[in-house]
């Protein structure tokens, strides 16, 4: 079934844009005539993408879908499945209700696919930039048990979990960022425009400059000579990093790197940790097999250096061995991890030990972010306030001795 793009009236004569399903476009005047609108203008799925420029800027600004959008629409499929509506109409249902164009779209698609007999793991399948290969196996583990409304329970508090994560880290650096990037822009404005202006003074006096004037005026020169080279430098340097992390040896060689860092390693080793626990705890929970479940888990750790060992463990699996030993073996695993899943394996609860590990380090992870944010704006602050004031004293410094010497 086709989405159209109208253009309509409310009865209050206001103008309303939109999308809605429907099978043609006299199909779609009587659906809206029911909501109490009036449809002036009507075109295709196609058509409606080349129809205004205020559409398609709108679709480029927001268009992209979001885990969010996926979180809400999966708890919405949940709810209708769950109290028994069939599963095409509670797609249809969905598709109303979601408000994102791009999504709405995406579903309108699988509601067609399912209807026509396919499975909705399959229908999702064929949207992988929505749908994540964890998402669709889920759902199909789901279909297999006939316990589709628990998994898309599962999934939806899974999917909502990582968002919030995702949302509380980005949340987190947000401040420190504005805090550097207000800063090189104040330092760039004095090193370019303030500093060669009052420069120009010690130009005329024949006085032996402090080697931190010297310094000053030697440095805002060549900012203000060089900004231009200074800054395809870095958008040059930033480009070959993009393209050397690209590679698998680069990818490979910087996520040991990452893993290695002081500070930052134990961060990014935490948080891939409660990431892989909480995946196959969700996966083993909602009937993935155990294989399966450690082939998909490997792919959304985000680190090479954790998903090879990963991937050894699945190997080692095979053979007849626990996940405990493997996982042990490889010196990239913490105690606590590796105890907890032999506990879980003996005792016959593994996705519980599993969700208890992510849990300990989804805490941990919160702990250190909150630690390093507050150590980190005192120290910006410190550092800024350090630079302005060797910039204050080596202007300072001239016009103190140009004094002495008028004085003496």
């Amino acid at each position: 079934m086709p989405v159209f793009a109208y253009k309509a009236l409310d009865e209050k004569g206001k103008p309303v844009e939109g999308l809605r399903e429907a099978d043609s476009p006299k199909t779609l005047r009587g659906s809206l005539r029911r909501d109490g609108l009036y449809l002036t203008a009507v075109v295709g799925e196609r058509a409606a993408q080349a129809a205004s420029p205020e559409v398609n800027v709108r679709r480029w600004l927001g268009g992209r879908i979001t885990p969010e959008d996926v979180a809400i629409a999966t708890r919405q499929l949940a709810v209708l499945v769950n109290a028994g509506i069939p599963l095409v109409d509670s797609l249809t249902a969905l598709v109303e209700q979601v408000d994102h164009e791009r999504l709405k779209r995406v579903l309108s698609a699988v509601k067609q696919r399912v209807n026509e007999g396919g499975s909705l793991a399959d229908a999702l399948a064929a949207h992988p930039k929505a749908f994540s290969t964890l998402f669709v196996n889920m759902i199909r583990a789901g279909e297999s048990s006939g316990a589709l409304d628990v998994v898309l329970f599962r999934l939806a508090d899974f999917t909502e979990g990582q968002a919030r994560l995702r949302a509380k880290v980005l949340g987190t650096l947000t401040y420190p960022a504005a805090m550097l990037l207000i800063g090189t822009v104040i330092m760039g404005i004095l090193f370019t425009v303030v500093i060669p202006k009052i420069t120009k003074v010690f130009e005329d006096t024949k006085a032996t400059l402090p080697w931190t004037t010297r310094f000053l005026i030697g440095f805002s020169s060549f900012v203000h000579d060089w900004w231009w080279a200074m800054g395809l430098g870095l958008v040059a340097a930033g480009w070959l990093f993009s393209r050397w992390v690209r590679t698998p040896a680069g990818r490979a060689r910087w996520d040991v790197m990452i893993l290695d860092a002081p500070i930052v390693g134990p961060l990014a080793r935490h948080l891939a940790i409660a990431r892989f626990s909480r995946t196959l705890a969700t996966l083993l929970k909602s009937g993935v097999p155990l294989l399966t479940a450690m082939d998909i888990v490997k792919n959304i750790v985000g680190n090479t250096r954790l998903a090879s060992v990963i991937d050894a463990s699945r190997e080692s699996i095979k053979e007849g061995e626990s996940i405990a030993a493997p996982l042990k073996r490889s010196g990239e695993f913490p105690p606590l991890v590796y105890h907890m899943v032999a506990i879980g394996e003996k005792s016959g609860q593994l996705e519980e030990m599993l969700k208890n590990v992510a849990d300990a380090y989804d805490s941990q992870v919160d702990t250190r972010i909150s630690a390093l944010t507050s150590l980190l704006e005192p120290v910006m602050i410190v550092a800024m306030g350090v630079a302005v004031a060797f910039i204050v004293f080596s202007i300072l410094m001239p016009i103190l001795q140009v004094n002495t010497i008028a004085g003496g």
